[in-house]
């Protein structure tokens, strides 16, 4: 059966780490994973201020134009019981030597500590360091779903929800939160929040987000999970620009048209990939 990738492309180099490095691995997974666990204290207010109202409230729901309704953010339960159940998973002997767990390994410990970075630096009020540091985590998840992408498909149905649902949506929440961010940290610094000028501009950084998913898309084999999580992103931007303030038809337009958008360009992916390679998961 013909492969879907080079043997130069590193996010496919053959999975040959021993005993000893699976256990490390399983360890700095479980200490991030315990680390990451700050995430839920911050965001019910528990340790902290709650994160739409860190950094001066740049980060609430109603700060700027493409910031997604409050509701929008209850999608961080499921991804963080993902890591949870994930955290458990790696440590069952057969998954310790599993090629899909040792791709991602060290990829989903590194994203878990940089969540609870961007935790700690909105706290602090470092709007620009967050930027900086969700790009980070961005670049991330997308080379850990890239890995999955060249490997084939899970036989069992858990992996298929624990490691490519969990990571697949995580992305996807990601991207929408890191154009959000972005257009946080502009505000922050002085750039118009509202008016004609502001719309457009929103609009138009909607729709460069639409964009940069459907290529996101082509490189990681039209992944559900993704499509999922940045629509539902994408969906409670229109709804808070239609039913909250700052109001604006014209980005609650442009949301629509991404939420549409994406769907579309990964289902055509998506089959297109199955027909070179029956056993690709599309998770």
């Amino acid at each position: 059966m013909a492969t879907l990738h080079t043997p130069q492309n590193s996010s496919s180099a053959p999975d040959t780490a021993g005993p000893g490095s699976d256990r490390l691995r399983q360890v700095v997974v479980t200490v991030s994973e315990i680390v990451s666990l700050l995430g839920p204290l911050i965001g019910f207010g528990l340790v902290g201020s709650q994160v739409n109202e860190s950094s001066g409230g740049d980060l609430s729901s109603d700060a700027t134009l493409i910031a997604p309704g409050g509701p929008a953010f209850s999608i961080w339960s499921v991804i963080y019981l993902g890591l949870f159940v994930y955290t458990i998973l790696q440590w069952l002997p057969s998954r310790a030597r599993d090629p899909r767990i040792r791709a991602t390994g060290w990829l989903a410990a590194l994203s878990m500590l940089l969540n609870a970075a961007w935790l700690v630096v909105t706290q602090q009020g470092w709007i620009w360091v967050s930027v900086l540091v969700i790009i980070a985590l961005l670049a991330t998840l997308v080379q850990l779903v890239r890995r999955l992408a060249d490997r084939p498909a899970p036989s069992s149905v858990v992996d298929r929800i624990v490691v490519d649902g969990t990571f697949g949506l995580y992305l996807g929440w990601v991207a929408v939160a890191t154009a959000a961010n972005i257009a946080a940290a502009l505000v922050s610094s002085g750039v118009a929040a509202t008016g004609s000028g502001a719309e457009w501009a929103s609009a138009a950084l909607v729709l460069l987000l639409a964009g940069a998913l459907t290529l996101l898309q082509s490189r990681v084999g039209g992944r559900w999970a993704v499509t999922a999580a940045s629509v539902w992103g994408l969906a409670w931007i229109a709804v808070a620009r239609l039913s909250d303030q700052p109001e604006s038809t014209v980005v609650a337009v442009a949301a629509v048209v991404a939420a549409l958008l994406v769907p579309s360009v990964t289902a055509v992916v998506g089959s297109r990939r199955r027909s070179r390679s029956p056993r690709t998961d599309n998770a």
